[in-house]
C-alpha cells in the first residue's frame, strides 16, 4: 500500500489521479454554486474543515498547478458575465473559482485537513487496487466482440457519470431524511401544544422577554413559524403578506413587499436541537428565489445557526440570513434592517 503522503510531494503522481473527481463525493458530499460546476475558497475551505487562510496560502505557493487544474480569479466583465449567467449579487470586485479537478488538486496539497487526507487515502486504495489485479500474459490480444465493447463502454460510463450522481443524491437524500425526522418531531409537539391554546401565538413589540420568545418559539410547528413570520413581516409595516401552500410554494414559504414597493420572499425553517441549516436548503432557496420569482429581499428564517456552506452560499447570493437568536430579538419587538426605507 501506497503512504497517502505521497501525493504532497510528487506532482506526477497528483497529475495521475486528477480525473478522479469522484473520491470528493466518496468522502463527502461537495456543495456547489447555482451554476453546479464551481465552488468559492470560502466553500472549498469549508469543505476540508480547514480556514480560507489556509486555502489561500496553498494557491499563493502552487497557483501555476492549480491553474492548470482550472482554478481561476474573474474579474471585470467576465465576473459580470458569471454573476449574471449564475445569480450571484456578491458586491465583491474579484471572485476566485475552483471547479471539481482544482478542488481535488487541493486535496492532494493540503496538509493539515483530515478530509484531505481521507481523499487522498481513497484515491491511492482506488490506484493500488488497479495495479494489484492479475493480469494474463497471453501471446495475442484476446479478440473483443462489438457486445462486449459496448458492456465495456456502458460500464465506463457509469463509473465516470452515474455512479458518482448517485453518491450525491444518496448524500442529500441523508439531509432529506433528518428534515422528516425533525418533521415527525414537529408533529408530536402539535399534540402537547394543543392543551396550551389558551396561550396565543402573536407577540408584539416590546410585550415578550427573550425567554418567554424563546419558549413560544420552541413550541410552534413549522406551519405555526410562518403565521408567525408573516406576522412579524406585517408589523414591520409590509403590505400583500401570504403564506403560500405547502405543496405550491416552489421552495418559498411566504411573500410580501416592503413600505417602500421591494418584493420580499421568505424561506421558514423549523429545526431542533443542535441541528444546522445545510447548504443543500439554501442551494434549493437561492434557486427559487432567482429563478421562481424575481425579488429584491431574499430572507431565510430559522430556528437554528447555519452551516458554514450554506453562510457561504447565502453571501454569494445575496441571502439576508436569519438565525435562532436573531429571529428571537425580532419576535420580541427588534425590526429588521433589510425591511427599512433605504
Amino acid at each position: 500500500m501506497i503512504n497517502e503522503s505521497v501525493l504532497l510531494e510528487s506532482k506526477s503522481m497528483r497529475n495521475s489521479v486528477l480525473d478522479r473527481t469522484d473520491a470528493l463525493d466518496r468522502v463527502k458530499a461537495l456543495s456547489l454554486l447555482p451554476d453546479g460546476m464551481h465552488v468559492t475558497t470560502a466553500m472549498v475551505a469549508a469543505y476540508f474543515q480547514v480556514r480560507v487562510k489556509a486555502i489561500r496560502s496553498l494557491v499563493i505557493d502552487h497557483r501555476a498547478e492549480l491553474e492548470a487544474s482550472g482554478y481561476r480569479v474573474l474579474t471585470g466583465t467576465e465576473l459580470s458575465a458569471f454573476k449574471a449567467l449564475s445569480g450571484i449579487q456578491s458586491r465583491t470586485p474579484s471572485l476566485a473559482l475552483f471547479p471539481r479537478r482544482a478542488v481535488l488538486n487541493v486535496a492532494m496539497l493540503l496538509r493539515d485537513s483530515e478530509v484531505a487526507r481521507q481523499v487522498r487515502v481513497y484515491l491511492l486504495d482506488m490506484e493500488h487496487l488497479a495495479r494489484t489485479q492479475p493480469v494474463e500474459n497471453s501471446p495475442q490480444p484476446p479478440v473483443v466482440s462489438l457486445d462486449d465493447r459496448i458492456d465495456q463502454r456502458i460500464t465506463h460510463i457509469l463509473g465516470k457519470t452515474v455512479v458518482p450522481m448517485f453518491n450525491a443524491l444518496i448524500a442529500a437524500s441523508g439531509e432529506h431524511r433528518r428534515e422528516l425526522i425533525a418533521l415527525r418531531q414537529d408533529i408530536e409537539n402539535v399534540k402537547r401544544s394543543l392543551c396550551q391554546q389558551h396561550r396565543r401565538i402573536s407577540i408584539l413589540e416590546g410585550e415578550a422577554p427573550t425567554g418567554h420568545v424563546r419558549t413560544l418559539l420552541k413550541s410552534m410547528t413549522w406551519q405555526q413559524l410562518e403565521h408567525h413570520v408573516a406576522g412579524l413581516l406585517r408589523r414591520d409595516g409590509c403590505t400583500d403578506v401570504i403564506v403560500r401552500q405547502a405543496n405550491r410554494d416552489r421552495g418559498i414559504d411566504i411573500t410580501a413587499r416592503t413600505a417602500d414597493g421591494r418584493t420580499v420572499a421568505v424561506q421558514c425553517k423549523k429545526y431542533t436541537g443542535h441541528r444546522v441549516v445545510p447548504s443543500a436548503a439554501m442551494q434549493k432557496f437561492a434557486g427559487a428565489a432567482r429563478a421562481v420569482i424575481q425579488v429584491d429581499v431574499p430572507l431565510f428564517v430559522a430556528t437554528c445557526n447555519y452551516s458554514g456552506e450554506a453562510q457561504a452560499i447565502a453571501d454569494l447570493s445575496g441571502i439576508i440570513t436569519v438565525n435562532r437568536e436573531e429571529l428571537e430579538a425580532w419576535s420580541a419587538g427588534s425590526r429588521l434592517k433589510v425591511l427599512q426605507q433605504p
